[in-house]
């Protein structure tokens, strides 16, 4: 008889999660962009003409109904508003 293989559960002792941050409530840049819209002074309407980005998915970020969004949606909405994602160097 062939031996039933092991099942690993979360929380089992087994199961070692990678190490990574978790983004508790919603991701940070969700912030960031909130505030690049909101000093832009243009409406959802008129960044969504400018990006592609739909209005739904601006209001879902804004509001809580995404916890990370894509990086080129964010890179869209942010040229539309006159800004551009950069990346630094860290300093340790």
């Amino acid at each position: 008889m062939a031996r039933k293989p092991k099942i690993v559960r979360p929380g089992s002792g087994f199961f070692k999660p990678y190490k990574s941050y978790r983004f508790i409530e919603k991701d940070p840049i969700i912030d960031r962009v909130r505030t690049v819209v909101q000093d832009s002074g243009l409406t959802m309407k008129k960044i969504h003409e400018k990006s592609g980005v739909s209005t739904s998915t601006m209001s879902n970020w804004f509001n809580g109904g995404t916890r990370r969004p894509q990086f080129c949606t964010v890179e869209a909405v942010s040229r539309a508003c006159g800004k551009t994602l950069v990346m630094v160097e860290r300093k340790r």
